[in-house]
């Protein structure tokens, strides 16, 4: 396999500080520390043996630091850098730029008037030369011109439509081979029209709300293997029938703040 590498941040300062979504109602200061480090420890173990993990610095009081999915999108050396919405989380954003710079990444910066969360919400095809874009609860559309021309590549808008599924990342997971996962109840008609016009009915399988609820579209794709929080017997099967190697390890602390394991890490590959 192609040597790759992820950014993940170790959960040392983890916990529901604050309530930006509705998975953090009723979850302040409710996570077990010793839990979630052993529930990351245990998923940057499997992400390890697919690829090199590399390690943003905890920071005391940027408690979603962890979420490092969310510091840009990336294509070859140039990154578009998160431009949270919520001001709780804005202060992640010199500590991304910080890292990426020294990484040798080139850093854009979008107008602060333009919310945009990196790759929660921007996810590349798996075989197409598309970018998906997820909007309406955090990114906004008017970030797509930017990503456009920095990035060099089409865009396809995708408007949500719930608030429990407030980032692309937690219902939709292109596939190597141009496979994908999706949540279809967490899309305007338009946005599910566009998708499955898109992509082939034989390659994209709607997932149950079970599943949904359980983040199994927030799952890390390197080659065959998929890493998620949990998976149902039908999920797995369809996931097998396509020669994918699934790997469930629990992230549950982290569902308690809205994130799972396509939260946790970021490709630093994207071509």
């Amino acid at each position: 396999m192609e040597s790759t590498r992820h950014l993940m941040c170790s959960p040392d300062h983890f916990t529901v500080a604050y309530v930006i979504n509705p998975w953090m109602e009723g979850n302040v200061h409710d996570t077990v520390s010793c839990v979630a480090m052993q529930q990351w420890s245990a998923l940057r173990t499997i992400v390890s043996q697919f690829t090199e993990v590399a390690l943003l610095p905890p920071v005391p009081g940027l408690p979603d630091l962890v979420f490092t999915a969310n510091a840009a999108v990336l294509r070859g050396r140039t990154a578009i850098l998160s431009s949270f919405l919520h001001p709780e989380r804005q202060a992640e954003e010199p500590r991304f730029r910080t890292w990426l710079a020294q990484d040798g990444f080139e850093v854009h910066q979008l107008p602060r008037t333009v919310p945009f969360e990196g790759a929660g919400d921007a996810l590349f095809d798996r075989a197409l030369p598309l970018l998906w874009f997820g909007h309406g609860v955090r990114s906004r559309s008017d970030a797509i011109p930017y990503l456009e021309q920095l990035l060099g590549t089409a865009v396809q808008p995708l408007e949500l439509a719930r608030s429990h599924f407030y980032h692309l990342d937690t219902c939709f997971c292109p596939l190597e081979g141009g496979f994908l996962l999706y949540y279809p109840a967490a899309f305007h008609t338009s946005s599910l029209q566009a998708i499955e016009c898109i992509v082939p009915a034989d390659r994209r399988l709607a997932v149950s709300s079970d599943d949904a609820l359980d983040f199994a579209c927030n799952a890390i794709n390197i080659g065959q293997h998929l890493i998620l929080n949990r998976a149902s017997d039908d999920l797995q099967n369809w996931l097998d029938e396509r020669g994918f190697s699934v790997h469930q390890t629990p992230t549950t602390e982290f569902l308690k703040a809205g994130g799972s394991a396509k939260c946790l890490s970021l490709s630093l590959n994207e071509n």
